[in-house]
């Protein structure tokens, strides 16, 4: 098996047990057998099992198999990849300012503030994001593949922790899916919820910002390539 199949292989079998013991059938049962935490460190280890071996065949492997597409000397292109990967920054640092009332007990307020007016999943968009920018930078094979995990990964990822938390939270959280948006700005768009000046998340552009430079700088020691160009 060439390069861009081991990581087709690493990457189906990281989505495919993610998916399986995060499942609610699945997950009831393993819970039930061994209890809360221990299910957490059985999640922890067939994650790293998969996930550790895909990252290393892709380091090895950059830019593996056919060139599907070359979009790199395209400017307005290379813009939107910036543009996708700031967003993805502010969105990912807002969902620590703002977590996603799927993590909290329940009991605690589901009222949305914040960049959860934006979406409701902020760490999952911010992983899609991440990856179609990716994906219109790197048009290789296996380039696509290993990115094209991370949108397939948020996508399935929130519509999955959404069923399970109305399991779970009843017409609380159901509420608040329906005030909300997974799509960013759907919910504002159609008037569902409104935003207001205390809504904007200041402290996450700031840090998403400054997270894109330092990543302007490093990327080209810790990853390799120049993302200037």
């Amino acid at each position: 098996m060439d390069a861009t199949g081991w990581i087709a292989l690493w990457a189906v079998s990281f989505l495919a047990s993610h998916l399986i013991i995060s499942s609610s059938a699945v997950r009831a049962r393993l819970i039930s057998a061994v209890g809360e935490q221990p299910y957490r460190g059985i999640y922890s280890i067939v994650a790293a099992a998969t996930l550790g071996p895909l990252i290393y065949e892709f380091a090895r492997n950059k830019h593996a198999g056919p060139l599907l597409w070359y979009l790199r000397a395209a400017t307005p292109v290379r813009w939107l990849a910036w543009i996708l990967m700031l967003t993805a920054l502010i969105l990912f640092v807002g969902s620590f300012i703002n977590p996603n009332p799927a993590g909290m007990a329940p009991g605690g307020s589901t009222e949305p503030r914040g960049i959860l007016k934006i979406t409701r999943h902020p760490s999952f968009v911010a992983f899609s994001l991440f990856g179609i920018a990716h994906i219109l930078m790197n048009g290789w094979a296996g380039d696509v593949i290993f990115f094209g995990m991370f949108p397939a990964l948020g996508i399935i990822g929130g519509i999955h922790q959404d069923q399970r938390k109305i399991r779970e939270l009843g017409d609380r959280y159901r509420d608040f899916v329906a005030k909300t948006s997974f799509m960013p700005f759907a919910a504002l768009l159609t008037g569902r919820i409104r935003w207001t000046s205390s809504d904007m998340p200041w402290a996450a552009i700031g840090a998403g910002a400054v997270l894109t430079v330092a990543i302007i700088a490093l990327h080209p020691m810790m990853f390799g390539g120049n993302p200037l160009g």
